[in-house]
């Protein structure tokens, strides 16, 4: 269990960054957004390796964002997912800026594939972590143990599984540091009580034809996302042993 800040501490400023992308998934940053921009003594920066301004998968652009070189630490990392996690597995300056804030950050958390990406920065091996379902297998060439939990937490990772589950992981976050309490206020102020038309939410309930069809849909992006895991985890491997190409530029 980890321990909940003091009192003191949370009078203080407690930075928050979220690390992004090109063509993350907004929701899964948003979603945890709406929950930790609440946390008292909160500071949220969005940061990415270029700053400026990141367009979403979906087309929702957010400017103003920061240089990640340019954030001096954090108390708390969060890293979305998305299909722009191909290109971002093999941006070695971005899974740099990972490595160096995770390395200090109190909480490391992320959301549905971004889980992927702390996997490749080399900050979940040995951990077991959630991911997105269609796509947890893709933890293991890193060394992690994919774990089917909607929110795993191990030490001081915590990740959701897909999208959505970026709420629940930033309320369990918030719980331990403000208290159960607290974050069912917040809860409460965000009405967060799911009751979704179908229950299908989860490939064990969504029975064998829903699955299919939404591997189906995927299905173009897969060769090329395993692919790219496949690359990311050869390279961290050798750059473990010292026989990669070339380190993580600093």
């Amino acid at each position: 269990m980890l321990s909940s800040i003091s009192e003191q501490t949370m009078a203080d400023d407690f930075q928050i960054v979220f690390a992004l992308y090109p063509r993350i998934t907004q929701l899964d940053f948003t979603g945890p957004f709406e929950v930790f921009a609440r946390l008292p003594g909160a500071r949220c920066t969005l940061a990415s390796v270029e700053g400026g301004t990141i367009r979403a998968d979906g087309g929702i652009t957010f400017a103003g964002v920061m240089k990640l070189a340019d954030v001096s630490d954090c108390a708390l990392l969060c890293v979305p997912g998305g299909f722009g996690c191909i290109a971002a597995l093999e941006d070695r300056a971005l899974l740099a800026q990972l490595a160096r804030l995770g390395a200090r950050a109190r909480y490391v958390t992320s959301v549905c594939t971004g889980s992927l990406l702390l996997a490749a920065a080399g900050l979940l091996r040995g951990r077991r972590a959630a991911c997105h379902w269609a796509w947890r297998d893709l933890l293991t060439p890193f060394g992690v143990t994919a774990d089917t939990a909607r929110v795993v937490r191990d030490g001081n990772v915590i990740t959701g599984g897909g999208v959505t589950a970026g709420i629940d992981m930033a309320l369990t976050v918030m719980a331990e540091i403000a208290g159960v309490g607290y974050a069912q206020t917040v809860q409460l102020s965000l009405e967060y009580a799911p009751e979704p038309p179908f229950d299908c939410g989860r490939p064990e309930r969504a029975g064998p034809a829903l699955v299919a069809a939404v591997q189906q849909r995927t299905a173009a992006i897969a060769a090329e996302r395993v692919a790219a895991v496949d690359r990311a985890a050869r390279w961290l491997i050798g750059h473990s042993s010292g026989t990669a190409d070339c380190a993580f530029p600093q």
